[in-house]
């Protein structure tokens, strides 16, 4: 495989347990179903960190967050490592993106010949609030996620629907113009179905009849487990919620989002099957991480359970088995490889992944391990998860571990860490996290950059006073300004 063009499509806070493709009954994503149908779906795809701008890095550099030192929605990439961008440059492919990046700014060398409508952090400081560990304050941001639920528009609908419109003429224009044989790669980045979670009218309209789900409930033996303590303390989107009605409302609100962004990838792709460039192109579809979506009590991201940890990712090009399902685990780390792979660089790759393309090919290994941390808001202590084809492993620094067996309990709800018959195995689990990285080491590192951090902006009092961001503003806007219709 050598020179061939790429297309990424990611989406934002994007649980794989909300396509049709994966099995759920309900949401309607016939987009990238049928893409699924072309491709190959990686079925235990997870995030390298369940938050947007620590997630974003590893995808980019190919590196764990331990390692790119990007530990939370504040510390973002600045293009000082080598991302897969420098590569294609450095290579004369082309590499051009659309939509959401989150990283530092535009102003930033990150491998990109070209941004349009970048999204990074906010004034290209962040959410810094969420830099504020270990002595954890309530956020009270948590609020808004209730509020701003339903039909209407808001200015990230509005962004998305700018984002599929702008790919859609790029790749017009690039079947046309007298570059249309050079290679490149276009990632087009859209936010939903990220909060706040409100669609318009057509596609929240599609599911106001369902039913309202079972919630999952909190593992009890964890309700007095400090670090579980402390985040719930912290992150408090529950407690916002009137009733399990009002939470039905804002489950439709994120299907419909679900189906939205569907709608916008397959204006894409239509765009791309219209062209010349169609034959010669690969796509991947994944997002950054997922959303919790009540579970628990949960929503948003930042913990290890699958609906936050686990993604979607789905892969069609050349010589792929079509229509396949893949259920090796996968993660972020694996697309730099894979990119390199499609325009056939032989550069030495000094990192962790494996190309998706080789993956696919090759006989399943649901032994293979993935590897994802966290540092973010809510997070007394750093986390760190292994997992492979059954188990999966979480460990916190300072606290007690969870245990939980994939195969048998695919919704994680019993919690082997405390059965002594699965000490060894426990024991184990330590032992390969350890062989990864030393997670005291970490924790302390990440802590003392963020303590560095809070003070450069004026110490805890004046970050607290300026609070925290419930969203990055689009380009060009000063908020996430929010249309309800009622």
């Amino acid at each position: 495989m050598t020179r061939k063009n790429f297309i990424i499509f990611m989406t934002d806070q994007h649980s794989r347990k909300f396509l049709s493709c994966y099995r759920n009954p309900i949401v309607k994503t016939p987009n990238l179903d049928k893409l699924a149908r072309k491709g190959v779906i990686f079925e235990n795809a997870s995030t390298n960190s369940p938050i947007c701008v620590s997630a974003r890095a590893c995808f980019s550099t190919g590196i764990y967050v331990h390692q790119n030192k990007c530990w939370d929605n504040a510390i973002a990439y600045d293009g000082k490592i080598p991302s897969w961008g420098h590569y294609l440059q450095k290579n004369n492919i082309d590499v051009v993106s659309i939509g959401k990046l989150h990283f530092r700014s535009a102003n930033d060398k990150t491998g990109f010949d070209e941004q349009i409508l970048p999204m990074h952090i906010a004034n290209g400081v962040g959410d810094v609030m969420g830099s504020i560990r270990p002595n954890l304050p309530e956020r009270p941001q948590s609020r808004k996620f209730s509020e701003q639920i339903g039909p209407g528009e808001t200015e990230y609908t509005k962004y998305d629907q700018n984002i599929s419109r702008k790919a859609a003429e790029w790749l017009k224009a690039r079947s046309k113009n007298n570059k249309k044989d050079n290679p490149f790669l276009l990632y087009v980045s859209f936010i939903a179905p990220h909060f706040p979670l409100i669609v318009p009218h057509k596609y929240y309209n599609l599911y106001k009849d369902i039913e309202l789900p079972n919630f999952k409930k909190f593992n009890s033996e964890l309700v007095n487990h400090p670090w579980w303590i402390a985040f719930n303390k912290s992150i408090t989107f529950d407690n916002y919620f009137r009733d399990d009605l009002h939470r039905r409302e804002a489950i439709i609100s994120y299907l419909g989002l679900c189906t939205f962004v569907d709608q916008l990838i397959g204006n894409v792709i239509d765009e791309l099957e219209s062209t010349s460039l169609q034959d010669n192109t690969n796509i991947l579809f994944l997002s950054d991480h997922g959303e919790n979506l009540g579970a628990r009590g949960l929503w948003g991201k930042s913990v290890m359970y699958e609906e936050s940890v686990g993604i979607p990712m789905i892969l069609a090009g050349e010589g792929l088995p079509k229509g396949s399902v893949v259920k090796t685990p996968v993660s972020l780390i694996d697309v730099f490889p894979s990119i390199l792979d499609v325009f056939g660089m032989n550069e030495t790759y000094r990192y962790s992944g494996n190309s998706l393309f080789e993956i696919a090919k090759k006989e399943e290994d649901e032994n293979r391990l993935v590897f994802s941390e966290y540092h973010g808001a809510g997070a007394i202590s750093g986390a760190f998860m292994l997992r492979d084809g059954q188990y999966k492993y979480i460990h916190y620094v300072n606290f007690e571990p969870e245990l939980y067996d994939l195969q048998s309990d695919p919704e994680e709800l019993v919690n082997l860490a405390t059965n002594n018959k699965f000490k060894e195995i426990l024991k184990n689990y330590k032992n390969k996290l350890f062989r990864i990285v030393d997670p005291n080491a970490i924790n302390n590192e990440a802590l003392a950059d963020q303590v560095r951090l809070v003070e450069k902006n004026g110490g805890i009092e004046k970050v607290l006073m300026k609070g925290g961001l419930s969203g990055t503003p689009v380009p060009g806007g000063t908020s996430t300004r929010v249309e309800i219709n009622t």
